[in-house]
C-alpha cells in the first residue's frame, strides 16, 4: 500500500526542515511526499531540495495565493493508495503513519487528535480535540469543524468526491470533512499523532478564532450544504 504526503508551501524556510525530516523516517522508498509551493520567496524550494530524496516531487511555479488552491494542487497530482495532509512547520510524531494506516481495514477517513505547541515545540495545550465521540455528524462539523487537515488521512478514493474543490469554501479541510461525514466511513481517533505548531505566522488559519461576521459564516455554511447536494447528486449518478 503506497502512501502519498500532501503538503503545501509557502516561505516556510524556518520549520519546514523538521517537518520533512519528522514525515521522510515514516515512509517507505515507494511512498511520496508532494511538495506544492506557492512561490516562496525565501529559501523554502532551497531547502526542500537538498534533502536531495527520491521521494520528493516539488511543484512549483504557479502562484495560487490560496493554501486552498495549493493542497489542491498536490492533491492532484497523488499517486498513493492513502493520502496525508501536511502543513509545513508542524512535526508528525514518529508513530503517526503507522497508527494511522492501521484504521483503514474499516475506514476511508481517519482524522487524529494532535498537541499545540509554540515554534519551540513547547506543549500549548495537550490535547487540540475531546474526545472522538464528541467529533463525529455532519451537523456537528457544519457547526464547528474537527477536521483538522494536518490531522487527517484517507483513501485515494475520497478524491473522486472532494476534487475539485468547490470556488469559495472557507477551508479545504472543512470540505473533505464534511464528504467525508455523507459519503465516507470515517472516524475520529483520540491519539495524539503531531505537535500542531502555533507561531503566528501560520498560513493556515484553521484552529483560530474567526474574525467572520455573522452574516458571513452563515453564507459559507449554507454554501457548503450547496455543494454537498451537488456532489451528493454527482455520487448517485457513479
Amino acid at each position: 500500500m503506497k502512501t502519498s504526503v500532501c503538503l503545501a508551501s509557502y516561505n516556510g524556510q524556518q520549520f519546514i526542515e523538521q517537518q520533512i525530516k519528522s514525515i521522510l523516517a515514516q515512509l517507505s522508498e515507494n511512498d511520496e511526499l508532494i511538495v506544492s509551493d506557492d512561490c516562496s520567496t525565501d529559501r523554502t524550494l532551497e531547502i526542500i531540495r537538498s534533502f536531495n530524496d527520491s521521494r520528493i516531487k516539488i511543484l512549483s511555479g504557479i502562484r495560487y495565493a490560496s493554501p486552498i488552491r495549493n493542497f489542491e494542487n498536490a492533491l492532484k497530482h497523488a499517486t498513493g493508495d492513502i493520502i496525508f495532509l501536511s502543513d509545513q512547520d508542524d512535526v508528525w510524531l514518529p508513530n503517526k503513519v503507522k497508527v494511522m494506516t492501521s484504521y483503514f481495514k474499516e475506514y476511508d477517513v481517519v482524522v487524529s487528535n494532535c498537541s499545540i505547541v509554540d515554534q519551540e515545540l513547547n506543549v500549548i495545550k495537550e490535547k487540540f480535540f475531546f474526545s472522538g465521540s464528541d467529533r463525529k455528524g455532519f451537523i456537528n462539523n457544519l457547526y464547528d469543524n474537527h477536521y483538522l487537515g494536518c490531522c487527517m488521512a484517507f483513501k485515494k478514493e475520497v478524491l473522486d468526491t472532494v476534487l475539485p474543490f468547490p470556488k469559495k469554501i472557507a477551508m479545504h479541510d472543512i470540505w473533505i470533512g464534511l464528504c467525508a461525514e455523507v459519503f465516507y466511513r470515517s472516524i475520529a481517533v483520540d491519539d495524539v499523532l503531531l505537535l500542531y505548531r502555533r507561531h503566528g505566522g501560520n498560513a493556515s488559519p484553521t484552529s483560530e478564532k474567526s474574525s467572520a461576521s455573522l452574516c458571513v459564516k452563515l453564507w459559507y455554511r449554507l454554501y457548503f450544504l450547496i455543494q454537498i447536494g451537488r456532489r451528493a447528486l454527482l455520487w448517485r449518478k457513479k
